[in-house]
């Protein structure tokens, strides 16, 4: 189950890219997921960071797709994404988090590896699953814009919990010891399922980095699932654009420290 889950993650995540006028490019990490319209409508949406979008100052972005050919060799096709219109923002944005979701018209092999919307945690996940300061966690993204391969890949990495885990009411964000790079931002953050778990948990999407005195200190900042679902609700309830600019992260416990977000500008594409 866990390999599956894995693997399944890993089609689902695609790197968001935005090439800029000085040949510079802006780039984050999003995932897929399967959110069914009220009326019952098939819809793929996109989750990432909302500073991967706001810092986009174009109309267009790209999303990593991956086709397989007849041969069963992947290879990286990129397709457009419309993310403005006139200035105005199409993404949906929650008002107090640094999430932002967007529906796409993903292909239709693409569109099959989008996680179901069951896979995302709610507010009793964590205590289900007896989660603990200490226990790993699995990350995906694309660190300083590279790939795990030329066909556009994300790459797995690892780490653990490193702080308190306390109710999402209570506290919508955890820590993560793990080194966070540029291009990170967005990626989801998911449990590798114990023997006799009920079925698969992601448990939210790295938005930040910890700093102290312009220093990194190797820790990630986790927004938590339960907040991701607030924001696909939103999808529903208010026009893409309209909501309110996400509000400052606040992590009690890295008190006395800044943070900073994980979005990368690279000179280039490390891995093409």
């Amino acid at each position: 189950m866990s390999m599956d889950m894995t693997s399944q993650l890993m089609a689902a995540t695609v790197e968001v890219e935005q090439p800029l006028a000085d040949g510079r490019h802006m780039i984050g990490t999003g995932w897929l997921i399967n959110d069914p319209a009220p009326d019952g409508r098939e819809r793929t949406v996109l989750v990432t960071a909302g500073h991967v979008f706001d810092r986009m100052p174009g109309e267009v972005a790209h999303l990593g797709y991956r086709v397989q050919g007849a041969d069963g060799g992947w290879r990286y096709d990129p397709e457009p994404l419309v993310i403005r219109a006139a200035n105005r923002p199409l993404w949906t944005r929650n008002p107090d988090h640094d999430i932002a979701v967007i529906e796409v018209k993903a292909p239709p092999e693409f569109a099959k590896a989008a996680i179901p919307l069951a896979w995302l945690a709610d507010g009793e996940a964590f205590s289900h699953a007896a989660v603990e300061p200490g226990q790993e966690m699995l990350v995906l993204g694309y660190p300083q814009g590279l790939s795990a391969n030329p066909a556009g890949f994300p790459i797995l990495r690892s780490g653990r919990v490193a702080s308190p885990i306390e109710a999402s009411s209570q506290e919508p964000t955890f820590l993560l010891d793990f080194r966070v790079f540029p291009g990170n931002s967005g990626g989801p953050v998911f449990m590798v399922p114990n023997a006799g778990q009920a079925g698969p948990v992601v448990v939210g999407l790295l938005t930040q980095q910890v700093e102290m005195h312009d220093q990194r200190l190797e820790i990630g900042i986790v927004t938590e699932a339960p907040f991701v679902r607030d924001t696909l609700a939103m999808l529903d309830k208010a026009a893409p654009g309209k909501t309110a600019p996400a509000a400052p992260a606040t992590v009690a416990k890295a008190a006395a420290t800044a943070t900073k977000d994980a979005s990368a500008w690279v000179g280039d594409k490390v891995a093409d």
